[in-house]
């Protein structure tokens, strides 16, 4: 298994070096599984993330979408950023990263089929691994919709946090007249599906449902908002009452000082990549 990761980590070091020296502002680089015909999805979820780790919050956010509506033909992106607004690329890099999201899907899948049985193997969605340098969240979406890898028809359906709709709203992120108006685009053929953080830094769940009906009431439209965005967010559930938070920062913490915390933390996957390969020294 150790050489099969150090091989996979080499094939996306090659990959990245190719796609940073290229043209292009996105790609996919694998799909999981990867010996199934490409099909032709109703909607494409996107997991935009520093993936660093991948972590079990992930894999609820992802999950809990693609099981809302196992009826619908969809397909799911795990993107990387190589620039990130906020974030630095450091403590693992862009290559461990890449390899923990393939991992990721594996886990993913793995999840899925045991949630829902009945699903036929076919029927699962593909994952596509995918990178892109542009750093702001309507511009990775219009890119999504311009790279020709998918139908620009497709709707996008983007899996967030409750922490980074904050960001996707907040003016600084659109210069230079700092207004919320880039977001019409997207949000008039596009959704947001808002997993909620209860209990952090971001207040209760009734605190954070406040954010959608200020919007819905006309409190953004001083900054470019418009109200019936509000019908293009959807708020779902997170951790349920009493259960521990699960992050990425806490699982970096993890590694570092009780490597055993990583079973309530990281799925099976990525959790031997981090034990087995050590990306964060």
């Amino acid at each position: 298994m150790a050489a099969s990761f150090q091989t996979l980590r080499a094939q996306y070091g090659s990959s990245l070096k190719r796609f940073i020296a290229s043209p292009r502002n996105l790609e996919v680089l694998t799909t999981v599984p990867a010996d199934r015909q490409p099909t032709s999805p109703e909607v494409l979820y996107v997991l935009d993330s520093s993936f660093n780790p991948p972590t079990l919050a992930h894999l609820r956010i992802a999950s809990s979408a693609l099981l809302e509506k196992p009826g619908l033909s969809s397909r799911l992106l795990l993107l990387l950023a190589t620039q990130n607004a906020d974030k630095p690329s450091k403590p693992a890099s862009f290559e461990d990263r890449l390899v923990m999201m393939e991992s990721f899907a594996h886990d993913l899948l793995s999840h899925l089929q045991t949630a829902s049985p009945s699903i036929d193997q076919q029927r699962l969605p593909q994952i596509d691994i995918g990178v892109t340098k542009k750093p702001y969240f309507v511009d990775k979406a219009a890119e999504i919709e311009s790279s020709g890898v998918y139908s620009s028809s497709l709707e996008q359906v983007h899996l967030t946090g409750y922490d980074t709709l904050i960001r996707i709203f907040n003016p600084k992120y659109y210069p230079p007249t700092h207004t919320l108006q880039p977001l019409a685009s997207f949000l008039s053929k596009h959704r947001l599906r808002v997993t909620m953080r209860p209990g952090d830094e971001w207040g209760e769940k009734e605190d954070q449902q406040a954010f959608l009906l200020d919007l819905a009431q006309g409190g953004r439209e001083a900054e470019g908002g418009k109200r019936e965005w509000a019908e293009r967010i959807q708020f779902v559930e997170g951790q349920k009452p009493g259960e521990p938070s699960v992050s990425s920062t806490k699982a970096r913490d993890a590694i570092q000082s009780n490597p055993g915390d990583l079973e309530v933390l990281s799925p099976q996957n990525v959790r031997d990549y981090i034990l087995t390969q050590n990306p964060y020294p």
